[in-house]
């Protein structure tokens, strides 16, 4: 009776601790083959076969459709540069240039993946629309309150994230530095 019952413990912590790991996966986008570049991420095998299985359960419980790797590739950030968290209550400037690439989307999303609400209806930027310095390079002022030129509203929300969708672009599995890539610089400039 005690082996049956020793047996049936650690038959459920097993399955906790193995349920408990793949939420925490699944939810904190732990997966193989990210391309990290700064504070972007990107997982360019997850449109393809050999995307790696918690990639595929990740798309499948958020029910997003992947870019595939011929078409382009997905980063995402979470963080600034420095590590911090994205807050929507403070002031965070983008710098720089993205990679080569024939159109390239920016979008502000909440933390579960969806738009975030704001007085402008603004969620975003192209390369079509955003005003560039003569050199090619931008900044992008994600912030709560308006501000000059390129600004992308946040709503004042707690946490977001910023998704950067580059098409037909050579960025891919093969990319390894950040030099290979330059990505936008991510800085928080002020914060309450």
């Amino acid at each position: 009776m005690r082996l049956l019952f020793g047996s049936l413990f650690a038959l459920i912590i097993a399955a906790l601790v193995g349920l408990g790991t793949t939420y925490l996966a699944l939810t904190r986008g732990a997966a193989f083959d990210a391309l990290k570049l700064g504070s972007w991420t990107a997982y360019p095998k997850s449109g393809t076969i050999d995307a790696d299985p918690y990639v595929r359960a990740s798309l499948a419980r958020s029910g997003r459709l992947p870019t595939s790797l011929g078409d382009g590739v997905f980063f995402a950030a979470r963080t600034d540069d420095a590590g911090h968290p994205l807050d929507g209550r403070c002031n965070v400037v983008l710098t720089g240039i993205t990679p080569a690439a024939r159109f390239w989307t920016l979008t502000l999303y909440s933390p579960d993946g969806a738009l975030v609400p704001n007085s402008v209806d603004r969620y975003g930027f192209t390369s079509q629309e955003i005003v560039r310095r003569p050199d090619g390079s931008f900044d992008i002022t994600v912030a709560p309150r308006a501000n000059p030129g390129n600004w992308l509203p946040t709503g004042g929300i707690d946490r977001y994230m910023l998704v950067l969708r580059l098409y037909d672009t050579a960025v891919g599995v093969s990319t390894r530095a950040g030099r290979e890539a330059p990505m936008p610089a991510i800085n928080t400039k002020a914060c309450p």
